[in-house]
C-alpha cells in the first residue's frame, strides 16, 4: 500500500533540519538526503575513489574519509566539475532514497533534500514543502553555521534553484523567518494535515 511521501526543501541557511527535526519529533520518518550523500561517500566505497582518482588526493583527509569542504570549494568554482560529481553520486543517491522511503514504518515518510525541485528526487515525492526565508537571512544562518565566507554561500545560492522558482513550485510554503514557536505551530499543523490526507489515499 503506498504511503504519503512528502519532500521538504529549501536553499541553504533556509532551515530544512529545523522543520525535519520537528517531524522526527513527532515519530515521522525523515531520509535526509545530506546524509545518504555521505554514507554513499564513505571511506573504501567505488564512489569516493572515483572522486579521489578525479580530484586528487588533496579532497581526501588524513582519515580517508571525503574532504567536504575542499571538494566544495572545486565543484562551487567550476560548474563542469559539479555536472561530473552529481552525475556520479546522484543515481546512488538516488537508489538509497528509495530504498530507505520503500521501508520506511510511520503513517506517512519525509523526504528532506535540499536538490529536491533540480533531479529526479521529485518524482519521490507526493507533496512539495519548501521551506523560506528571505536571501539575506539565509546568508547569515549558512556563515554562522557552515563558518563558509559570503562569497562562498552565495555561489552555492547561485547553483541552487533561484528562491522565486522553488516558491513556484512548492505545494506548501513554511516561512521560517520567524520564531521557533511559530516554526513548531506550523510543523503541528502540517503534520495533523499529512496524517489526515495519509489515512485518505491508504
Amino acid at each position: 500500500m503506498t504511503k504519503l511521501i512528502v519532500g521538504v526543501t529549501g536553499g541553504i541557511g533556509s532551515g530544512k533540519s529545523a522543520v525535519t527535526d520537528r517531524f522526527a519529533e513527532r515519530g515521522i520518518v525523515v531520509v535526509d538526503a545530506d546524509v545518504v550523500a555521505r554514507q554513499v561517500v564513505e571511506p573504501g566505497s567505488s564512489a569516493l575513489i572515483a572522486i579521489a582518482e578525479h580530484f586528487g588526493e588533496n579532497v581526501i583527509t588524513e582519515q580517508g574519509t571525503l574532504d567536504r569542504a575542499a571538494l566544495r570549494k572545486r565543484v562551487f568554482s567550476s560548474e563542469s566539475e559539479r555536472i561530473w560529481l552529481e552525475q556520479l553520486t546522484h543515481p546512488l543517491i538516488g537508489s538509497s532514497i528509495a530504498e530507505q522511503l520503500k521501508g520506511a514504518s510511520s503513517a506517512y515518510s519525509i523526504l528532506s533534500s535540499p536538490l529536491l525541485l533540480e533531479t529526479s528526487q521529485r518524482g519521490m515525492v507526493d507533496t512539495v514543502v519548501v521551506v523560506d526565508v528571505p536571501e539575506a537571512l539565509q546568508v547569515e544562518r549558512a556563515a554562522r553555521r557552515d563558518t563558509n565566507s559570503e562569497e562562498q554561500i552565495r555561489r552555492i545560492m547561485a547553483a541552487q534553484m533561484p528562491r522565486q522558482q522553488r516558491l513556484e513550485a512548492a505545494d506548501v510554503i513554511i516561512d521560517n523567518s520567524g520564531s521557533l514557536d511559530t516554526l513548531d505551530t506550523a510543523v503541528e499543523d502540517l503534520h495533523q494535515r499529512f496524517l489526515l490526507k495519509s489515512a485518505a489515499t491508504g
